[in-house]
């Protein structure tokens, strides 16, 4: 399997939002489809609406959006 293959399963996989069970995968395409801060991630995600209210997944969502940031410039 290729580099990029691996990933795209691994983000499927991997659980951004533990409470909601949300993806990376989910997170990365809310961030393609205009989502661009937080809050907007939220709304169209849910992440961060489960128990603990974001105290887990926020770092991990905003690190999402600079990442994305970051291979756009």
């Amino acid at each position: 399997m290729n580099n990029k293959l691996n990933n795209e399963i691994l983000d499927k996989l991997t659980k951004v939002c533990l409470c909601k069970g949300i993806s990376r995968a989910s997170i990365k395409k809310a961030i393609e489809e205009g989502a661009d801060t937080l809050e907007k991630i939220r709304r169209k995600t849910g992440a961060g609406s489960g128990s603990c209210r974001g105290q887990r997944c926020t770092v991990k969502i905003i690190e999402l959006l600079e990442e994305y940031k970051n291979s756009k410039n």
